[in-house]
């Protein structure tokens, strides 16, 4: 009886992270970088990631090469507008990460103008709180209908 209390919580708590994430996009304060932001700037490392995006939220997977050192995360994110399907591979460089745990938080991300995306490559930056800069090369497939203002929180799985 106790396992059967414990699956039907688990949903219930990813449920409301992901609701969390849905009522605060858009509403961040950050800006999404520019070119300008790294401008002249060496990369501190980089990263590969893959996400999934199905009805205007998405989770998935990454790692982090800081340091010498590879780092598996989690990622879960939402877009703003109606959303879609689209599956998500991106890779690219890492600016301004001092410390390892600069690297969690909630990024930021503007990935051009509203309107309907249908796969294909692209070119995003996020940035956190902590002034982290990811500059990615992306690869989606699917249809996914946004208002150009995405944002994905970011946990390392240490």
């Amino acid at each position: 009886m106790k396992q059967a209390t414990f699956h039907r919580t688990i949903p219930s708590l990813t449920a409301a992270f992901v609701a969390a994430v849905l009522a605060t996009a858009g509403c961040s304060g950050m800006n999404a970088p520019t070119a300008q932001n790294i401008q002249g700037a060496a990369p501190s490392g980089s990263v590969t990631l893959d996400e999934t995006f199905a009805a205007g939220y998405g989770g998935g997977r990454g790692t982090l090469t800081f340091n010498g050192g590879s780092y598996p995360f989690t990622l879960v994110g939402a877009v703003v507008g109606p959303g879609g399907a689209e599956r998500v591979t991106a890779a690219g460089e890492v600016y301004k990460l001092a410390n390892l745990s600069d690297f969690d938080g909630r990024y930021t991300q503007s990935s051009g103008a509203a309107g309907l995306s249908r796969g294909g490559a692209g070119e995003l930056g996020l940035q956190n709180n902590a002034g982290v800069i990811m500059h990615l090369y992306s690869q989606t497939q699917g249809v996914l209908l946004s208002l150009g203002k995405e944002e994905i929180v970011i946990r390392l799985n240490q």
